[in-house]
């Protein structure tokens, strides 16, 4: 701390205290201060354009400052003139500081160290005395034993036994370590050799199949799944999911619907369904033999269109399957070490078995899937054939119909069989979602009284619990109150303990400080007495020689030195003196003689101009000769 009354200190000596605090504080002037002088007339006036930007600076970076400044103390070293270096005292003194220095950084970086290390003191303290007490307890064991020792015959012998023996032992488990990382290694090696071999296999089956038949019809297959995927099953899944969403905008679109409302949909669904029920019983009152071939087929094509149906879904589960496992895998891999990539033998085996299952259920359901695709192509010939010879007898009975004056009839009777078909599907989810309900309920009902039956001795306890709770709470009450005014006791006596504390700790800090100024205060009087008494020594002595060496004898000569420059540069301003008029007088001629040029100078080039050069050339003559 630069603690300094600045009413009784020079302007200069403020400036420079002020600049070298700044410098050590590492302070840039701003850009538009980059004159120093400027800077240091601010200063020492209190400018606000100079003094305003350092306050708000130092105010920013209080904590760091302030460590940089402790550090300071200790690091910005002492200028000492290069004429005492010479001296052995002041050098080895000098070497000994910038040891001390560099010791301090040391200390200091060690210390931030383990202070962003998270250590406690406290913890390293109990550690430490463990360990002390540890050893104390090893030691003493170690005298036990070297007593019991001491007594039997050959112990050195057997010590030196017994010393080769621990090192045999841990060069044996050092051995036993790098065999079995060997092994990990050698088992890795075997790994990826079987890894590679599965591959060869594979590559090389797929080379056998890889002709250009097989290429052409696995293509094939594949565009017409993608095709089929595309044309026909998308697009349906996207048409029934439109119009769910569309029903469902429709359904939170209307108003809320009262009891009158239900009822009069339920009256329609009735009538509805009565005439759907007259329409097929006019239907099985009419059996055509035509139309139950034509049953028949289509309940063919529908059972077709259901399976192909299926084993699509089935396909995109299992492409959306692998796409997951592959990117998992990828995941996996990014996420990995090479070293944790290694699958050990039984997991493999595992991996394999399932990857052969998988492999075989693939290529099964492939088979089944090429069937059903050359099924669908033969069912898709037929439904073209009957479909032609179904517009052909519909042309017929058409003509029919129109003869016996009845046309129209059988797209009637179409119409009807389409709302029966709808009719029974709807009887089908009505029937089914009774039926779930009535299950669910009954579910329900069983799953509460077993509940109920599992619930009542957990509820007996749960009484007793709750009384025993009661009891505990209001103890805990009571305990609590006694721990909080225990504590508050506790608490103020801590405060005022840390009061003391750190009372004593800054009494500490001063008396060292005292001890560490007067410690250094007296180290320089002996240094300063140590080198008087030389001096002394050195001026008494009789030997010339040394006379010169003292420091007495060198500003003496230092001080003829001076005196004898001093009268020289006397003579010289005496010299200056006396010839002073004299040379004034002749500096005066000079310059006059140099204006008398100009002024010819300018005569001359007016002359020139006006054509009376002669003239002027006469005129110059004759000043001459009067010169």
């Amino acid at each position: 701390m630069q603690s300094i009354d600045i009413r009784e200190e020079m302007p200069e000596q403020t400036v420079k205290r002020m600049t070298s605090l700044l410098g050590m504080l590492k302070y840039k002037l701003q850009d538009n201060m980059s004159d120093v002088k400027s800077f240091q007339q601010g200063l020492v006036t209190g400018s606000k354009s100079v003094i305003h930007p350092i306050l708000y600076w130092l105010l920013q970076r209080v904590p760091d400052l302030k460590k940089r400044a402790y550090l300071a103390r200790f690091l910005v070293k002492l200028e000492v003139p290069a004429e005492f270096l010479h001296d052995d005292i002041v050098s080895d003194t000098y070497h000994q500081y910038e040891e001390l220095v560099e010791g301090f950084k040391m200390y200091h970086k060690e210390c931030e160290q383990l202070r962003s290390s998270g250590f406690s003191t406290a913890e390293i303290r109990r550690d430490i005395s463990a360990m002390e007490e540890e050893k104390d307890q090893l030691i003493k064991r170690v005298e036990r034993l070297k007593k019991r020792v001491e007594s039997v015959s050959n112990h050195q012998w057997m010590l030196k036994q017994a010393r080769q023996l621990r090192m045999e032992k841990e060069r044996e488990e050092s051995l036993a370590q790098q065999k079995q990382q060997q092994k990990n290694q050698l088992f890795q090696a075997e790994q990826r050799v079987l890894r590679s071999q599965q591959q060869l296999k594979d590559m090389r089956q797929s080379a056998t199949d890889a002709n250009p038949e097989s290429l052409t019809r696995r293509l094939e297959e594949e565009i017409k799944i993608n095709t089929y995927m595309v044309t026909e099953k998308l697009p349906k899944e996207l048409e029934s999911l439109r119009r769910t969403v569309q029903y469902l905008q429709k359904v939170a679109s209307e108003p809320a619907m009262g009891q009158a409302n239900i009822r009069e949909l339920e009256d329609r669904i009735k009538d509805v369904d009565s005439q759907i029920n007259l329409l097929i019983e006019k239907k099985m009152l009419r059996n055509d033999p035509i139309d139950d071939k034509l049953t028949l087929y289509r309940q063919q094509a529908s059972i077709i269109s259901r399976k192909k149906e299926s084993k699509a879904e089935e396909l995109q589960e299992a492409r959306e399957a692998l796409a997951t496992a592959e990117k998992e895998m990828k995941q996996r891999h990014s996420q990995s070490s090479p070293e944790e990539e290694v699958i050990r033998g039984d997991e493999l085996k595992r991996l394999v078995a399932k990857l052969r299952s998988k492999g075989t259920a693939y290529k099964k359901k492939r088979q089944e899937l090429s069937e059903l695709n050359a099924e669908y192509g033969v069912l898709q010939r037929t439904e073209e054939i009957l479909r032609q010879k179904h517009e052909a007898v519909q042309e017929k009975l058409e003509a029919v119909e129109d003869e016996k004056g009845i046309s129209g009839y059988s797209n009637t009777q179409e119409e009807l069989e389409r709302v029966s078909a709808i009719k029974t599907e709807l009887d089908e989810k009505k029937g089914r979602t009774l039926d779930d309900m009535s299950e669910m309920v009954k579910r329900l009902n069983a799953l509460i009284v077993e509940k109920k039956s599992a619930l009542a001795p957990i509820i007996k306890e749960l009484r007793s619990l709750r009384q025993r709770r009661e009891e505990l709470s209001q103890e805990y009450g009571e305990k609590k109150t006694q721990y909080e005014s225990c504590a508050a006791g506790l608490e103020s006596n801590r405060s005022q303990l840390e009061q003391e504390v750190k009372a004593l700790r800054e009494e500490m800090a001063q008396k060292e400080n005292q001890y560490h100024y007067i410690n250094s205060m007296s180290e320089i009087i002996e240094m300063q007495m140590q080198q008087a008494a030389e001096e002394m020594k050195a001026y008494i002595s009789p030997d010339p020689q040394e006379k010169k060496k003292t420091i007495r004898e060198l500003y003496m000569k230092s001080i003829a030195e001076q005196e004898l420059l001093g009268k020289k540069l006397r003579e010289e301003q005496k010299m200056v003196k006396e010839n002073h008029g004299a040379n004034m007088e002749q500096m005066k001629m000079w310059r006059d003689l140099e204006q008398l040029m100009e002024c010819k100078a300018r005569c001359f080039i007016k002359a020139q101009n006006q054509g009376s050069v002669g003239r002027v050339i006469q005129d110059e003559a004759k000043d001459m000769l009067v010169l």
